[in-house]
């Protein structure tokens, strides 16, 4: 699989808003967004849209040669180009809200679990300010599963750059501060 360099972002970014599709970013494009810099490589391009939007995606991404490559669940899967780029796409339900067993207010039940205000992150690719998912937000999402060197790298970047506390679970699983 090829790389996802900056281009490539803007590249993808500015063909789904040619369609009128709004994207917001997160993983580690999402991190590098909101350090308004490329800190590492990345494999692929994680992205977030609208369920509203599946369709008009299905059909840009399809016109630029991209077909299914993984398929996670209704609300996630995974788009690989000829060139070998990936796209993982994450579909968030704006149409309702719901309030889960935390009394946290979430997107609607037709995608994944994103919190109310968790989209509201602004940063820049190569200097085109994008939509992500805010800094906090990446931080805890972080935190539900075991992190890696990287996970660690990235969360570390961001509560320094954000005056965020570094959860817990990263001195848990053996990683300093240096």
């Amino acid at each position: 699989m090829a790389m996802m360099n900056a281009a490539d972002v803007v590249e993808l970014l500015s063909r789904l808003e040619q369609h009128t599709i709004e994207v917001w970013l997160n993983g580690g494009w999402g991190v590098d967004a909101l350090l308004g810099h490329q800190t590492r490589e990345h494999e692929d391009l994680d992205i977030t849209i609208s369920a509203a939007d599946r369709a008009a995606h299905t059909t840009a991404m399809e016109a630029a040669g991209f077909i299914t490559y993984r398929v996670d669940s209704d609300f996630n899967w995974v788009v690989v180009d000829p060139r070998g780029r990936l796209v993982d796409v994450h579909l968030v339900d704006f149409s309702a809200t719901t309030v889960n067993e935390s009394g946290v207010s979430m997107y609607g039940p037709a995608g994944l679990p994103f919190e109310v205000g968790s989209l509201e992150g602004r940063g820049t690719v190569a200097d085109k300010p994008v939509r992500c998912e805010t800094a906090e937000f990446q931080v805890r999402g972080h935190t539900g599963y075991t992190p890696d060197e990287t996970d660690y790298r990235d969360v570390l970047a961001l509560c320094r750059t954000f005056d965020i506390e570094v959860p817990s679970v990263f001195e848990q699983l053996g990683f300093h501060q240096s």
